[in-house]
């Protein structure tokens, strides 16, 4: 057995005593040859799934997934935007003020001397390959893959003729083209469809392979615009679909907070100022469930291959979405924020003879994602990994590690207990403005107690925390 993953299994033993038998078999199990990875991605996903809680989805896949794995309810990335998010998560190092910024980061430039999780897996044997969204931008970290495949055509993947038109060449969302499209089209004519089909065709060429593999799918939706076959917007009932209870910006909260979401305002049917009117608002959350349920489905036809084809206690699967998502708290639409609706993202994983459904409230950043898959796998994590494993929940027990911590440009936030706190500081690393909210009392975020009197001495301590859990490079140029 590898001394790395013996000294683990040890550890554990001592640290349960003595009802571990059943956890040994698992452990012993796992070590008998390397698990493949299937690492799914999906782009823009909030939390709100059944197995969150939630009960107008409809992701019959993803809740049979969860049904089989460990369910994270508080798992928090690191930064709410899609190239800083990945790059930080699959290097496993923490978002500073001058590292991992934007949805452009790159890891070969931020971490260029960081050996990252795909990186790793292929030094020790693994075959690796990249299909869809992983990083950002599909070159990125490339000597880490084996192979990257991403679908051809325009990034924005409009199907009607008037969206075509008037999208043109641009890969970015331009004047003319809508927020979200409902086609009469096979799952295929999108990328999604495209990007499972591509999954089910290695799984089925890696089966044989004498190597482990790490399979990363990232899919496409329910990312901007809201694209999705008619079958599924024919799902939900626009009429029963409500705004949320925080659809508000309260005069407590400071203006930082808040932001004008010009990413949807790039799109040809939404306004350029102002709020959304509600019934667009409505719409656009229709199609945000339907590029669920869309992404959903082309998820469901993976796992019945990896299935099929007998892989399925051989693999570790994870899921994971990149950040959160505002559908209107707040009312704010897309990330670029840390409220809660931006941070928090759905975090599944499923190791074969270990998870069977459970749940935990341990808070998990995005970074121990790295150590953990290493551990599981039994290779040793190099030291430049600032994430904790999160392999002893997986064993029953409660990790000492309780908090974590976002940031988005000049906000930083510690997420600890039911307290969010965050400051907006300069580059000395002063603040200028600061928030705080107590989940127990204010779920939604509504009532910020940074400024109330009665909560002075416990900002003051929060403050010295947040500097002390930011990370020892966090003002690092």
């Amino acid at each position: 057995m590898n001394k790395f993953f013996t000294y683990i299994y040890c550890l554990s033993i001592l640290l349960t005593g003595c009802k571990s038998n059943e956890k040994k078999e698992s452990i012993v199990k796992q070590n008998h040859q390397p698990k493949n990875i299937l690492f799914i991605a999906v782009d823009d996903l909030r939390p709100e799934l059944n197995f969150y809680g939630a009960n107008h989805i409809k992701s019959p896949n993803l809740d049979k997934l969860a049904s089989e794995s460990l369910v994270f309810n508080r798992s928090y990335c690191n930064i709410p935007v899609c190239g800083a998010s990945r790059a930080s998560l699959l290097t496993g190092l923490r978002p500073t003020r001058y590292r991992f910024i934007d949805y452009a980061t790159t890891a070969d430039k931020d971490a260029p001397n960081v050996i990252s999780l795909p990186k790793l897996l292929k030094q020790n044997g693994y075959i690796t390959r990249s299909n869809g969204k992983i990083y950002h931008e599909n070159n990125d970290d490339s000597l880490a893959w084996n192979n990257i495949w991403f679908p051809e055509g325009n990034i924005r993947n409009y199907q009607l003729e008037d969206n075509i038109k008037n999208n043109g060449n641009a890969n970015l969302a331009v004047a003319g083209a809508a927020a979200f499209e409902m086609a009469e089209v096979s799952d295929t004519a999108y990328f999604d469809g495209k990007i499972a089909q591509k999954g089910i065709a290695d799984l089925k060429m890696l089966k044989n392979r004498s190597k482990p593999f790490f399979l990363a799918l990232g899919f496409m939706k329910p990312h901007l615009p809201f694209n999705a076959p008619k079958k599924y917007w024919d799902l939900y009932d626009r009429s029963s679909i409500e705004l949320p209870a925080s659809y508000i910006q309260p005069q407590s909260t400071p203006k930082e907070a808040f932001h004008k979401f010009g990413e949807l305002r790039n799109y040809g049917n939404i306004p350029l100022k102002g709020d959304i009117p509600d019934d667009l608002a409505k719409e656009l959350i229709h199609g945000y469930y339907a590029c669920v349920s869309y992404v959903d489905a082309q998820i469901g036809l993976v796992l019945d291959e990896l299935k099929r084809l007998e892989l399925e206690d051989d693999t570790i699967v994870i899921l994971w979405g990149d950040h959160g998502w505002n559908l209107g708290d707040h009312k704010l639409w897309c990330k670029h924020v840390t409220f809660e609706t931006a941070l928090r993202t759905p975090l599944i994983i499923k190791v074969p003879g270990i998870t069977k459904g459970e749940t935990t409230d341990a808070i998990t950043e995005y970074i121990d994602i790295y150590p953990s898959l290493t551990e599981l796998v039994a290779i040793e994590t190099p030291n430049t990994i600032e994430g904790k494993s999160f392999v002893p929940i997986l064993n029953g027990e409660f990790p000492e590690k309780d908090w974590a911590v976002s940031k988005f440009k000049d906000a930083v936030t510690l997420i600890k207990g039911d307290l969010f706190y965050t400051e907006w500081t300069k580059d000395d690393g002063v603040a200028y403005a600061r928030m705080l909210f107590d989940h127990k009392i204010d779920p939604l975020e509504l009532d910020n107690l940074a400024e109330k009197p009665a909560y002075e001495k416990q900002v003051k301590l929060l403050s010295l925390e947040l500097r002390e859990k930011w990370g020892k490079d966090f003002l690092k140029k």
